[in-house]
């Protein structure tokens, strides 16, 4: 057919198609129609009719399976009297018979076994009925029967279309079930996600100004008990006030998890060294305490990202360090480098560093490691900072340090655009 061209172009045209193979061109169109999406029970009764139009066929009726396996209920109609066939089991009639042998079945009225069927039938004018199990993976999601007064010829082609149809109607169907129950689950997981938020948002909010109260009317007792002889109430009052500063700050990163879950970034362009420079004011003091030296690279890149969830960012990396890298800890650093698609941000440290099987689970939520013991935190900070950064395009990961320590880093996708206010 190519031997005097170098390519064949011919326009689509249903109407030739059906002119030259009209059992191909039925199938096109049933799987376009297939494709369509409808209410179940609209798709069912559109669907009869289509096929009883392509067939020159005068009634019929769609059975599908019931969960249990043993039995058909009536799900369309078209063209016949269905009182006392709305359910039936695979023991009974020839649809039956079809769904429980998986095999097409054709059959004169005049040669049925119940009497009351055949009369029924024969009342309204239909000689031959046809069975076609509509089957998916080897199961059988039910039958579509058939029905006609006149003649009828059946060939191997024309079987083999109806089982074919069967087979895409079944797979339809079986979609069909599967997105409703998908669509419900949906449904369910979004009402479990807002309760959760319910919850969530009720107790980080509605605890955090009693802790601060506790915290607040215990330091005032301590105050008050300074010149007492007793040391047992004076150690009381010291513990209450840690456990109320502990809740306060469990409830304030609970806010932050979800702020950085839920809230949408606002992005603007940032140079790295405004970051550090808060960074480095803000722990100064706790820097000297722990006679440790924070350093930053020379680079100033300038990046788009959330000021305030890369501020975060470095405070929960520098702030780990701190309370994690244990007594030897004497130098941290903010490091910066970048790929083709990344800027990439690190801090490093010199503690103790962190086990290698602890690495992938330390971002997860309410996760601390081993040398978290005796330390206050909540376990919310990596995990807030792998919200962060999944929502600036990157991810976030450790690595352990060259000799010793860790090295915790967050890239940033450079495709960022500016948030349009």
């Amino acid at each position: 057919m190519l031997t005097d061209k170098k390519y064949i172009s011919i326009p689509f045209n249903e109407k030739k198609l059906r002119e030259r193979n009209r059992p191909l061109s039925i199938l096109r169109s049933m799987s376009d129609f297939l494709a369509m999406s409808m209410d179940s029970r609209e798709f069912l009764d559109s669907l009869l009719v289509k096929v009883l139009k392509d067939f020159d066929l005068e009634a019929g009726r769609i059975y599908l399976m019931e969960a249990d396996g043993r039995h058909l209920v009536l799900a369309a109609h078209s063209g016949i009297e269905t009182a006392g066939l709305e359910r039936m089991g695979l023991d009974e009639g020839f649809s039956g018979k079809a769904a429980r042998t998986k095999s097409f079945i054709a059959q004169h009225v005049s040669d049925l076994e119940n009497e009351q069927r055949t009369a029924l039938l024969k009342k309204r004018g239909f000689k031959i009925v046809i069975c076609v199990p509509m089957i998916v993976m080897g199961k059988v999601a039910g039958v579509l029967n058939l029905a006609t007064g006149l003649p009828f010829e059946l060939d191997h082609n024309k079987i083999d279309l109806l089982n074919v149809l069967g087979s895409e109607i079944a797979a339809a169907i079986e979609n069909a079930r599967l997105y409703k129950d998908l669509q419900e689950k949906i449904r369910q997981l979004k009402e479990q996600k807002e309760l959760s938020k319910f919850f969530a948002y009720s107790i980080a909010h509605d605890l955090k100004s009693p802790a601060i109260g506790i915290y607040g009317f215990s330091r005032r007792l301590k105050e008050r008990c300074a010149d007492d002889a007793d040391e047992k109430r004076k150690r009381y009052c010291l513990e209450i006030m840690k456990l109320a500063e502990h809740m306060t700050t469990l409830l304030e990163e609970m806010n932050g998890f979800i702020a950085s879950k839920e809230t949408q970034p606002h992005f603007e362009r940032i140079q790295l060294k405004d970051i550090t420079r808060t960074i480095r004011s803000e722990f100064a003091a706790r820097l000297r305490s722990h006679n440790a030296e924070l350093s930053e690279t020379d680079s100033n890149p300038e990046m788009v990202a959330d000021r305030m969830s890369l501020l975060r960012v470095f405070r929960n990396f520098v702030d780990n360090a701190l309370k994690y890298g244990g007594s030897n800890l004497r130098s941290i650093s903010i490091n910066y480098s970048e790929d083709e698609a990344f800027h990439i941000l690190s801090v490093v440290d010199d503690g103790i560093g962190i086990a290698p099987e602890e690495k992938h689970s330390v971002f997860d939520p309410f996760q601390r490691n081993h040398a978290a013991q005796g330390t206050t935190g909540s376990g919310l900070g990596l995990a807030i900072v792998r919200e962060v950064a999944k929502k600036h395009g990157g991810r976030a990961w450790v690595e352990s340090g060259n000799n010793q320590g860790a090295v915790f880093y967050i890239s940033i996708a450079k495709d960022l655009n500016t948030t349009t206010l």
